[in-house]
């Protein structure tokens, strides 16, 4: 790690420097030789840096949202040119051109901060082998020696010997009671941090192996701080979990402002604009009204998420407008009741046992229905064959109708006896 750090020495002049600055207004506050002056005057530090790299920490969210939108067209490519890498690659850049994606983008903030992490290293090695360095001149190093963050001198380390510690003027145990706590408080902020983006900034429609690398590195990141933690001093322990909390509270704005498209951060999101815009009855703040426009322009490639949203308004009574604004409609209103009576009138889904039982059903009455018309049938018949029967000569059809129509029954009729004349 020195030697790492020895790379970066051209940088610890401005570092240093920046240190002292805050440790004068700190120090009339608190005190020149107390933990406070100089661990505020290291967070205030990682604030500066921070604030310097919000526009590459803007780059990094853009970057990796449309990572995580191009991948299935990137595991498309990979499954078309499997056997040709160099096509493969070829065809990766032309997607990321025209995209406009650059995939380092994702790496830029860490980058970006790698030379001042190691700068602020180089500074605690050389204040914990009572050396001077950049600006910090021979009162400025007594001060930050005596320095201690709750019970801890800034340059101790975990793994510092017990005769290490005792020469900067403090115990062993509580060395390493400071140190555990903090490298357990990085390492679980860099977890959530990690958690926070895969379970509310992802698109859950989109199942890609980049997802799965993700996950795992949201296990494997927290261990690899853990281990290097223990070499770090108590300085930078302080540097790195500074930067993580900011991070990790960076990352929380931009997630509940800005989320990802299809993800369950989005859901939140347009819930509260639309419970904000049924209180209001309009949209307010420019951003909203960016969300709102984002979704009108997409028209049918809107997910269900913004097509959930839009017809939230039209059961308001409202329509979204391409300037991000709503406006009063009866046609969306009437539209979105109609919808609803539509699905209302749809018949319950039928289970298998209820469907085999209606086609039973079903097959039976086709049965019934088959025997009685054929009964019918077989008695009309006769009455065919009857009909079909030449009638006896001499005898009027009027009588036939006549006999018919008194309800007697058809065809020749037995004569009377003659007593009943």
């Amino acid at each position: 790690m020195d030697t790492i750090a020895s790379l970066f020495s051209f940088i610890t002049w401005p570092v240093s420097w920046v240190i002292v600055q805050f440790h004068k207004l700190y120090g009339a506050i608190f005190g020149d030789d107390t933990g406070w002056a100089w661990g505020l005057s290291i967070v205030s530090l990682v604030v500066l840096i921070r604030i310097c790299l919000i526009p590459l920490f803007v780059k990094q969210i853009k970057s990796t949202r449309n990572m995580q939108v191009l991948q299935p067209k990137m595991k498309a490519i990979q499954e078309r040119y499997k056997s040709d890498k160099q096509r493969q690659s070829e065809e990766m850049m032309k997607l990321y051109k025209e995209t406009g994606t650059n995939p380092l983008s994702s790496c830029l903030p860490i980058l970006a901060q790698s030379p001042f992490f190691f700068a602020l290293y180089h500074v605690l090695s050389a204040i914990a082998s009572g050396k001077t360095i950049g600006v910090i001149d021979q009162p400025l190093l007594d001060s930050a020696r005596k320095a201690h963050i709750f019970g801890a001198p800034l340059a101790a380390k975990f793994m510092d010997s017990a005769s290490d510690v005792s020469a900067l003027g403090a115990s062993l145990l509580d060395v390493r009671v400071v140190t555990a706590v903090m490298i357990v408080m990085m390492s679980a902020s860099q977890f959530f941090t990690q958690r926070q983006l895969m379970t509310k900034n992802v698109d859950l429609t989109v199942k890609t192996p980049y997802m799965q690398q993700q996950k795992m590195l949201m296990y494997i990141f927290p261990v690899i701080f853990a281990v290097m933690g223990i070499n770090f001093p108590v300085g930078v322990l302080v540097y790195w979990l500074t930067t993580n909390v900011w991070t990790m509270g960076q990352q929380m704005y931009v997630i509940n402002q800005n989320p990802t498209p299809g993800s369950k951060a989005q859901d939140q999101y347009l819930g509260r604009l639309l419970k904000s815009v049924t209180a209001h009855g309009e949209v307010r703040g420019r951003t909203k009204r960016n969300t709102v426009k984002r979704i009108v322009s997409k028209g049918p490639d809107r997910n269900d998420i913004e097509r959930k949203f839009i017809t939230g308004l039209a059961k308001l009574g409202l329509a979204a407008q391409e300037d991000g604004t709503v406006i009063k409609s009866d046609t969306a209103l009437a539209e979105a009741e109609g919808g609803a009576a539509q699905r209302r009138q749809q018949p319950k889904r039928q289970t298998k046992a209820q469907r085999q039982t209606g086609a039973a059903q079903q097959t039976g009455a086709k049965d019934t229905d088959s025997t009685e018309s054929g009964s019918k049938t077989s008695l009309q018949k006769p009455d065919a064959s009857q009909d079909d029967k030449p009638k006896p000569a001499g005898k009027p059809a009027s009588g036939s109708s006549r006999q018919a129509k008194s309800g007697q029954r058809k065809g020749p009729q037995r004569p009377k006896h003659p007593s009943k004349k």
